[in-house]
């Protein structure tokens, strides 16, 4: 009775910091996942206070030309959200993400330290321009070599974090429970507002130092933010509940795919399908609630064997879902179960296994289509930054950079944020009678619509701005047009909407949809998206460039200056773009059953 008690007092699969049994009560919840929440405010803010900015040191100190720096910090900001899928495959495979935070962070520490010191110390930078009309000297040899180390080490350090540490807070939180559930939800809207108010200090306060104080400054702020941050992590290390690694996931999708292709080399199964089958079939629901465990799922048996059923115990009806067959959707991968090869033991696969992999190949789509948002989100640090150099960026006596514009939709998501989880869900919770009020599909399509008005109300500014520039005849002037550049804050604050609904559901799905020993790898796709979709804007540049500057006529981004720009006509073409792929969307979302929703039909 005592080994029960205390079997039923553990979580199972989970161990606290010292690698001991986690237990429920001691370890998990809002209290360990707060720990995360300040925490992602500090790695966050270390992150942007540069990242922001970035081109303007580039161009300013490096001597690197507007392109080059535009590009330097694409490539940036688009490997270090990349290797977020590496940290969160090493939190899977090989070690928890408890470790993989507290190492990646290690990791970006050094790589700040290294451009604060290159900062720091004039003879590590490239000598200043001479005072003659001459194109001045970018950095190069052993300094350029010193930059893009601190650049990447940087990079890296922020990869793992991003795969690392959404995951580990969601999992402090009990899945099998309504409360958890809905608590998990809170964190991960709450994850991006405390996202949002690191950036909001980046934005602010780290860029005004960077363009007042001086780069070493700024560098120095981001190096004391992510080192403060991993006392903080550590604080909470006695009520955090840390997943046991359980091998790479990559072997199990490798090994049902094998197994899926031989039997289908075959031409028949051949062998007996499932000799313990008991007529269950797994299925799936339009909508996420209850359990993400196939145990948790509801089984429905036939009449007949309804008192054989009441007296079963949990492993018993473990036992039955094991026996179940697999679902219906991606038919074909059926066969890595039901077509068992008697000379390759180590390809025989489980339902369980099977079900695992249908649902990384239902996922992915919904990932491909969330590309296209983010690449319009890459406009807000380029071109948008641009636009905003060229008007009139003065609040009353006061000058706002415009790396600093990023406070519009930083401001909006902090005050929406609170606004969705707190009134706007519990509403939809009570209009549609559901656990979660508004799934995370129709909060992804949310943020997709917003990112189509986004381009279009981009379109618009920059028919105005240019307007202006041709009224006043300052086509070629490099002063601030009679413009006020709040009317870039439109498309800002659409933007930054659709990230609010889009990165919190992104990663909440991806979280609650991948099979356990998948979560930290899938939410990492979250950023994978976004570093795709950086990736995908100067591939667009450069594609509409090629397109429209044929013969005689000058590409659309290319000039003496943005003014001289069709910048208008590339956004009307990511407006259409947006719109082509919200179909694709919603096309894949009025198909998609949820795996956490299926149950065991007899």
């Amino acid at each position: 009775m005592e080994d029960g008690a205390r079997d039923a007092e553990r979580w199972e699969g989970y161990v606290d910091w010292r690698n001991r049994p986690a237990t429920r009560g001691r370890h998990g919840g809002m209290g360990a996942a707060s720990f995360v929440l300040v925490v992602e405010v500090l790695e966050n803010l270390a992150f942007l206070a540069n990242a922001s900015n970035l081109v303007t040191y580039l161009m300013r100190f490096m001597h690197y030309s507007p392109s080059q720096s535009a590009t330097t910090v694409t490539n940036f900001m688009g490997t270090a959200f990349l290797l977020a899928l590496l940290g969160g495959f090493l939190s899977d495979a090989f070690f928890t993400t408890y470790t993989i935070y507290i190492v990646s962070a290690f990791i970006e520490f050094m790589g700040l330290v290294i451009l604060t010191v290159q900062a720091r110390t004039p003879s590590l930078m490239p000598p200043q321009c001479a005072a003659k009309p001459a194109p001045c000297e970018p950095v190069s040899g052993p300094k350029k070599a010193m930059l893009f180390a601190g650049l990447y080490l940087t990079a890296l350090g922020v990869g793992g974090i991003k795969g690392s540490l959404p995951s580990h807070g969601a999992e402090q939180f009990d899945e099998h429970a309504p409360r958890g559930r809905k608590g998990r939800s809170t964190f991960f809207n709450y994850f991006v507002f405390c996202l949002s108010c690191g950036a909001l200090v980046a934005v602010t306060f780290a860029v005004w130092v960077e363009d007042n104080r001086g780069w070493q400054w700024g560098f120095g702020i981001s190096t004391i933010a992510i080192l403060l941050s991993i006392p903080v992590f550590a604080a909470g290390s006695r009520l955090y509940r840390n997943k046991v690694p359980t091998g790479s996931p990559l072997t199990t999708i490798a090994k049902v795919l094998v197994a899926t292709a031989l039997a289908r080399r075959r031409g028949g199964c051949g062998y007996a399908q499932s000799a313990i089958s008991n007529g269950a079939v797994i299925d799936r629901a339009p909508s996420p609630t209850g359990s993400t465990d196939m145990k948790e799922y509801d089984c429905k048996p036939g009449a007949g064997d309804m008192n054989m059923m009441e007296e079963m115990s949990i492993s018993d009806t473990a036992a039955i879902v094991a026996a179940a067959e697999p679902s219906h959707e991606l038919a074909f991968l059926n066969r890595a179960v039901q077509c068992q090869p008697p000379r390759h033991g180590r390809l025989a696969c489980t339902v369980q296994e099977v079900e695992d992999v249908k649902i990384v190949l239902m996922v992915l789509p919904i990932f491909f289509s969330t590309i296209m948002l983010n690449c319009c989100l890459a406009q807000l640090s380029t071109f948008s930054v641009e636009q905003a150099a060229t008007m009139d960026t003065r609040v009353g006596s006061l000058t706002v950079p415009p790396a600093s514009l990023p406070v519009f939709p930083v401001t909006f998501i902090i005050i929406l944020a609170p606004v969705y989880d707190h009134v706007i869900v519990p509403f939809a919770r009570r209009v549609t009678g559901t656990e979660m009020g508004i799934t995370h599909l129709q909060r992804i399509g949310t943020g997709l619509v917003l990112s189509i008005v986004a381009m279009a109300v981009a379109a618009v500014v920059e028919v105005k701005r240019k307007n202006v520039a041709a009224d006043n005849g300052m086509l070629d002037s490099a002063k601030p047009l009679p413009i006020t550049f709040f009317w870039i804050a439109f498309q800002y604050l659409f933007l930054g909407s659709a990230d609010l609904f889009t990165l919190a559901g992104l990663l909440e799905f991806f979280f609650s949809e991948a099979p356990p020993r998948m979560r930290s790898l899938a939410t990492s796709l979250s950023w994978a998206s976004l570093a795709l979709g950086y990736y995908l804007s100067s591939v667009l540049v450069s594609i509409v460039n090629s397109a429209t500057g044929r013969g005689d006529h000058r590409p659309w981004l290319q000039g003496a200056s943005l003014n001289h720009y069709h910048l208008e006509r590339f956004y009307w073409v990511m407006c259409v773009l947006s719109t082509l792929n919200y179909l694709f969307f919603l096309f894949l979302a009025i198909r998609y059953k949820y795996r956490n929703a299926g149950v065991i039909k007899g």
